[in-house]
């Protein structure tokens, strides 16, 4: 099953990744070393606000929790499946990624907060776009999940157990393009600030382009 399903899902793995690790790094170089695609630091944070009674920074990290969820709620509304499968409107959650996107980088040029939980919502809408690859669990806009699947697979194959290597490429691609993006966002952040956010709205629309044209192609074939 997983060697038939097309090309672009690893192409599209990577970009999304090296996405993610560039808006990733804009936010831990200017949101007071805040993440933004993903939660697990955020969600220790509010534990650690509510032990010293900092009640502003818990709202505002409990608002960026919230912030993620409507965005995974934005793609679930979008979605009417679970897997990946071609012809679904990934293009139109990458629009609104990047709306949301070009809205959170004016709203910080001009340090306001709100910009934060637009950031985070855009990467609650990706990080729901794809959720399961030939039964593994797949996340674009973080890689702990990632390096645990890959793990357990290099374990299976120590016991004798055949590695689908399709599937281990893919983490690998999704881990080096986080990577990847992270250096990039680190980079133009230095020369940019919170401009560099253009860089992922960019990547966004012609991702979103390139698949539609790919659907329009495949519809045409058939």
């Amino acid at each position: 099953m997983l060697n038939r399903l097309p090309r672009w899902i690893e192409y599209g793995a990577f970009i999304l990744a090296f996405s993610a690790g560039c808006i990733n790094a804009i936010g831990l170089s200017g949101l007071s070393h805040q993440a933004i695609s993903h939660l697990s630091g955020t969600a220790t944070l509010v534990g650690s606000a509510i032990v010293n009674t900092n009640l502003a920074a818990m709202l505002h990290l409990v608002l960026i929790l919230a912030s993620f969820l409507v965005g995974a709620a934005l793609s679930g509304l979008f979605l009417s499946g679970r897997s990946i499968k071609s012809g679904r409107p990934y293009d139109s959650l990458l629009i609104i990624e990047a709306i949301l996107l070009i809205l959170a980088m004016l709203l910080m040029d001009k340090g306001s907060f709100y910009g934060h939980f637009l950031a985070s919502c855009a990467c609650g809408v990706q990080n729901a776009l794809a959720t399961t690859y030939s039964g593994a669990v797949v996340r674009t806009t973080h890689v702990t999940g990632i390096f645990t699947d890959l793990g357990l697979m290099l374990g299976a194959k120590l016991r004798g157990k055949a590695l689908d290597r399709r599937k281990a490429i893919l983490f690998a691609l999704i881990i080096l393009g986080f990577i990847c993006g992270g250096v990039l966002g680190t980079f133009l952040f230095s020369h940019y600030a919170f401009f560099a956010l253009s860089a992922p709205v960019m990547i966004c629309l012609v991702l979103a382009l390139s698949y539609r044209v790919y659907v329009k192609k495949a519809q045409t074939i058939i």
